[in-house]
């Protein structure tokens, strides 16, 4: 009995870890469903609401892997860091271009100063200009946060 339970233990740590790696739902339902399940389970594991404005785009599955990653570390900060009350999500796509907005009205930071741990903004940053974006930070003490990402949009739908 030991033994199987073990095993059922390291069966669901492998289905953790291969979701984690890239989440069957971005696969079978888009982008668009995998972010909002995303910000659903946010919600309800900090008790922060997340307002989504969510439109299909066009981009590549390295691309949606990229902003699926980047909303999951935003919002990973936001929970450890920003004490936000409300969290704001969209996703949209004009004149060739993709728009991801991640904006929370939490405590903020200041961008000059060193911060405790800055491997998580860094690791977004690489990871947009690897999909040939542009990352933007908007933050200030008191302020909340907005990460703005830019993409060019693929295309032709993948």
């Amino acid at each position: 009995a030991h033994l199987v339970a073990a095993l059922d233990a390291v069966i669901a740590l492998k289905r953790r870890i291969t979701e984690d790696l890239r989440p069957s739902a971005l696969g079978h339902l888009g982008l668009v469903a995998t972010l909002q399940i995303l910000a659903d389970e946010f919600a309800q594991a900090s008790g922060t609401p997340v307002h989504c404005t969510l439109a299909p785009v066009h981009l590549g599955p390295a691309a949606e892997l990229m902003v699926y990653r980047l909303v999951q570390e935003a919002t990973t900060n936001i929970a450890k860091y920003a004490q936000a009350g409300q969290v704001w999500l969209s996703l949209g796509e004009q004149g060739g271009q993709v728009c991801l907005v991640v904006r929370d009205d939490g405590v903020g930071f200041d961008a000059e100063a060193q911060p405790r741990s800055a491997y998580g903004l860094v690791g977004m940053r690489y990871r947009v200009m690897a999909e040939h974006g542009r990352l933007r930070l908007q933050t200030a003490p008191g302020q909340g946060t907005r990460i703005e990402v830019q993409l060019p949009a693929a295309t032709t739908a993948t």
